[in-house]
């Protein structure tokens, strides 16, 4: 597929890596010409240097024969015209467009072919910000991710000393809760993927994904660790798009305190939220952490946009009692530096968004795509169609299906029912599929194995 990346920013970057990863020819276009040439060191693109939105620069990126153009530059405006001139003058097939502002995101009748002609309309902010709400709703998740419009959730939690199933192997699983369906999808061991079986013993300190019904997962978290007790009291740093669109999601559940050091913002944030008290404070300084009772409060987010400050308002808050402490990060170096000791998650709006722009590029039925581990494994949902004769899948037993290697099926979805894989399920027409992949490299091989034969038509 020949796809066209306007910005090489963070986004722009973390997208065409994994994109070119799997033989997309990629075209990274930029008005940073240093940008690119660091990209193109690392990645096997093409690049151009130039404004993105411009037609003469997008026709030497290509785009007179591109399938796709995904717009992700930091500039609404400049996505959004560069969409424009893509349909007017190249008809490409697919544009899809990031958009940061609520006014724009928020008027649905703006994107239509006789409007402004994108396909998908991609926010980083209320990726992220639905993102953080459901580890806020799922005390002591490390990830939470939904499938079947939420029917199905996969969730990784870190196994602690406890843990009824700590020590223990995974089969001991459906005697300590026989009523309760539910599947080990993967297992991070010291940063290594093991495939779980059934007399695979999981450890303290491992990184347990499993997937359940969404009104199980309580229950099966409570076989890994101590339950968490439900957070009452948030304190936020940072009232930019994501802070903002995460204290009006979440204010009418907890209490919720809001540090912003701008004024000018902090005005705007006290009109637009209802029960979010809005401090003008720095949530860098010790006193102000102490006077805004940081010691008892549940959960501190470090959501602005400079990640040194969020690194080290974090540190301090955990210092100062804070219970548990989200820190987003957007260089991804950082992430897998900080995670796991004193800052106990680490948020990449990167890795949060690449899950949803590889949703919709991904070849075959597929509805959702979640980049785990910091891109290095995925867990996809793909809708099998066909019969027998014309599918790889359909009519087979999930045992009988040649899945690549470190590839699982963790649950099946048929008519609203939620089916935990077993090796003796067969899988059907329409059901939507659940896999887990500790090897992102081997996404073709998945597609493949769920693409029809040409009798299907």
């Amino acid at each position: 597929m020949k796809i066209i990346i306007l910005g090489a920013n963070k986004i722009g970057a973390s997208l065409a890596e994994n994109l070119e990863k799997e033989a997309n020819d990629i075209t990274v276009v930029d008005s940073d010409g240093e940008r690119l040439r660091e990209l193109k060191d690392k990645l096997d693109i093409g690049t151009t240097v130039g404004q993105p939105s411009f037609p003469d620069v997008l026709a030497n990126a290509g785009a007179q024969d591109a399938d796709m153009l995904i717009a992700v530059t930091d500039s609404d405006e400049i996505n959004l015209v560069a969409c424009q001139v893509a349909f007017s003058l190249f008809r490409t097939p697919k544009k899809i467009c990031r958009l940061r502002a609520n006014s724009y995101a928020n008027s649905p009748k703006l994107f239509a072919p006789e409007a402004i002609p994108i396909d998908v309309v991609i926010s980083p902010e209320e990726i992220a910000s639905y993102y953080i709400k459901s580890l806020l709703d799922l005390p002591g998740a490390l990830q939470v991710m939904d499938f079947a419009n939420g029917l199905v959730q996969l969730v990784a939690v870190r196994a602690e000393h406890g843990g009824p199933l700590v020590n223990q192997e995974i089969k001991t699983l459906r005697e300590h809760m026989p009523h309760v369906d539910t599947r080990v999808a993967a297992i991070f061991r010291q940063n290594r993927p093991i495939i779980p079986q059934g007399n695979t013993i999981i450890e303290q300190d491992d990184e347990v994904f499993f997937i359940a019904a969404k009104e199980n997962i309580r229950s099966v978290m409570s076989e890994m660790r101590k339950v968490d007790k439900p957070y009452k009291r948030i304190i936020i740093a940072g009232g930019g798009n994501i802070g903002e669109r995460l204290a009006a999601s979440v204010e009418n559940k907890y209490r919720t305190k809001l540090l912003e050091v701008n004024p000018e913002r902090c005005a705007v944030l006290a009109e637009s939220l209802n029960k979010t008290t809005v401090l003008h404070a720095d949530a860098s300084h010790r006193e102000v952490l102490l006077e805004e009772g940081i010691d008892s409060a549940d959960v501190f987010l470090a959501l602005t946009n400079n990640d040194e400050a969020n690194i080290m308002s974090s540190l301090l808050a955990k210092r100062l009692g804070a219970g548990r402490v989200m820190t987003l990060i957007a260089n991804p170096s950082y992430v897998d530096l900080v995670q796991g000791g004193e800052i106990d998650i680490a948020i990449s709006p990167q890795q949060a968004t690449i899950g949803s722009l590889l949703t919709h590029v991904r070849r075959g039925d597929i509805v959702n795509v979640h980049s785990l581990r910091r891109g290095a494994a995925e867990a996809i949902e793909v809708i099998a169609h066909g019969d027998k004769s014309t599918s790889k899948v359909v009519g087979k037993t999930i045992d009988n299906i040649d899945l690549p290697a470190g590839t699982t099926i963790g649950a099946i979805v048929r008519d609203d029912n939620v089916l935990i894989a077993h090796d003796d399920i067969v899988i059907e027409t329409d059901d939507h599929v659940i896999l887990f992949m500790v090897d992102k490299r081997k996404i073709s091989d998945v597609e493949s194995l769920f693409q029809v034969g040409f009798t299907f038509f």
